[in-house]
């Protein structure tokens, strides 16, 4: 038995604990609030970071896995909670006031299950539109386009939110609580909108050019990537990794092989991992040099973009000598990779590394002590450590508070523990820290470059795997760091070619989540230098 499974049977004797890789604790709908209090507090477990939340269809039942992290400890257990109520009203005891971040993971989970959580201060459709019929991850879900068709009107929207409570009687209540006040004057960012990064819509209200507080519209390209992977063979769900954080394609890729080689017990060669990480960096270099671009062009300083377009384009040549792709590589696979480098793979990578110190100087001339510059940026959005763990937000944007989640170092996977490179951290958790920690990191991963690019084993770059791969019935849950954060997978499986349940926890959901937290009280220029500064992609958060 584990440690962190002693000190969860101690501290909980009622409930069900389940051993394992990830620890699985079972708890029941009553006692589950005062359980997440506990499992918070407790300064022996302190699992204060809610990666995510996983709604269930067991059929029998409905119910959500949650799935805890100590930024203490860096230990990861799950929690099983099981509805109450039946399929029509099931019942939940939400946690919102628990983590900051659970407020939109609940409101996810209702979308697609019709989980009601109870307490959470608003319990609206996250992705889909208001008047959606049914839930689309039910395992029941009737898919007849006739039921919901596509409009052509405008998008409807609601002024009014619901509350969800149990009065003395045992009955559900329901309340209506306006999303904004009548006598707020409240403008449209977004969707269509360059500094939104995407089709993603903040509804602000404003007093004169402050803010007062923002609704964050998701959904505009929501493809519904996991409810499409519940029935496909496992090689076939790999390609949409390219399709969510098309930075992360590799980093990504990279994730649901190694969660489904975990599964079936597939050990890969030593040269798929080198070749993998080198992907995965070569990747995280060229996503924050368009992050540094971008972001300097919505500031106003157009420049930029063209200088950091150099590096991203030298990468993405590499990358289409071995991959034939520049966004959608599909090229990890399930026990390795799909073809060897290119033979000029090396000599490339090494060219590479040799102008990126002398980028990172020009970007620091050209930008970072600017004057504008840091009259934006240098105490805009600040966003304290604390606030960062309790909304789940990772990657540069939450070590730039201070708070160490880099998942290579918490939780080491290929080779990443043999590897010599330093967790970026800052403690301003501004706007300009956000910036110069994506900076250092680009440094840190040509450093793990350089230690590789001479130490390619030889081997074969994949393994053979049984052309109709069978994973064992079971459930598994992996972690890895993609270019923007921690990023999720949980997978369940009932013994079948296809997965039962595929749960997809991307960096970039809270980092949308967090902008009204931190932009109330901000100028609405605010919104734009603190939004880019959190460098969420869209696709990842819709899904």
């Amino acid at each position: 038995m584990s440690t962190i499974t002693e000190k969860l049977s101690k501290l909980f004797p009622e409930a069900s604990i389940q051993d394992g890789d990830t620890p699985m604790m079972t708890v029941a709908n009553g006692k589950w609030h005062e359980t997440a209090l506990a499992l918070r507090n407790d300064e022996s477990l302190l699992m204060d970071y809610l990666v995510t939340i996983v709604g269930m269809d067991w059929t029998e039942n409905l119910g959500c896995i949650y799935y805890l992290m100590s930024s203490k400890y860096n230990t990861i257990i799950g929690v099983k909670v099981i509805a109450e109520g039946n399929r029509e009203t099931p019942l939940v005891n939400s946690v919102a006031d628990v983590w900051g971040v659970a407020t939109l993971y609940e409101r996810e989970v209702y979308d697609f299950f019709g989980i009601i959580f109870l307490g959470n201060p608003d319990m609206r459709r996250l992705f889909l539109s208001i008047d959606w019929v049914g839930y689309p991850l039910r395992k029941d879900y009737d898919a007849n386009p006739e039921i919901n068709p596509v409009s052509t009107e405008s998008e409807r929207q609601s002024d009014f939110t619901q509350q969800y409570s149990i009065d003395t009687d045992g009955k559900l209540v329901k309340k209506d609580v306006r999303v904004f006040e009548k006598e707020d004057f409240v403008v449209n960012i977004g969707p269509q909108h360059p500094a939104t990064h995407g089709v993603l819509r903040f509804r602000t209200s404003v007093d004169g050019e402050t803010i007062k507080k923002i609704d964050v519209y998701m959904g505009y390209i929501h493809r519904g990537v996991e409810k499409l992977c519940e029935n496909l063979m496992y090689p076939q769900t790999l390609h949409f990794m390219d399709r969510l954080d098309y930075f992360s394609a590799h980093n990504y890729h990279h994730a649901l092989c190694m969660l489904y080689e975990k599964a079936a017990g597939i050990e890969i060669s030593r040269r798929a991992q080198v070749i993998r990480v080198m992907m995965d960096e070569l990747s995280r270099i060229a996503s924050h040099c368009l992050f540094i671009g971008t972001y300097c062009m919505d500031l106003g300083a157009t420049t930029m973009l063209f200088y950091t377009l150099r590096v991203r384009e030298q990468i993405l040549d590499i990358m289409e000598k071995t991959c034939g792709a520049r966004m959608t590589f599909n090229y990890d696979c399930i026990g390795g990779v799909m073809q060897d480098i290119a033979p000029d793979f090396q000599d490339d990578v090494k060219a590479l590394l040799k102008v990126i110190p002398q980028n990172i100087k020009e970007y620091n001339e050209i930008f970072t002590g600017n004057v504008i510059a840091r009259n934006r940026m240098e105490g805009v959005g600040v966003l304290s450590r604390e606030d960062a763990i309790s909304y789940a937000v990772t990657g540069p944007s939450g070590r730039a508070s201070g708070w160490a989640c880099d998942m290579r170092k918490l939780q080491p996977y290929s080779i990443y523990s043999e590897l010599d490179f330093e967790e970026v951290l800052a403690t301003e958790g501004d706007s300009m820290a956000r910036f110069k920690c994506r900076l250092r990191e680009i440094e840190e991963s040509a450093k793990i470059l350089e230690q590789l690019v001479d130490n390619i084993p030889e081997g074969e770059y994949c393994v053979k795997v049984p052309k109709m791969l069978k994973l064992p019935a079971g459930n598994w849950f992996q972690v890895t760091e993609g270019c923007r954060g921690a990023f999720g997978l949980y997978l369940e499986s009932d013994g079948s070619t296809k997965p039962y349940r595929l749960k997809i926890a991307p960096p970039c959901l809270p980092q949308a989540a967090v902008v009204d937290h931190i932009t109330r009280g901000q100028k609405i220029a605010d919104l734009i230098t603190i939004g880019g500064s959190m460098d969420y992609i869209v696709p990842d958060i819709d899904r």
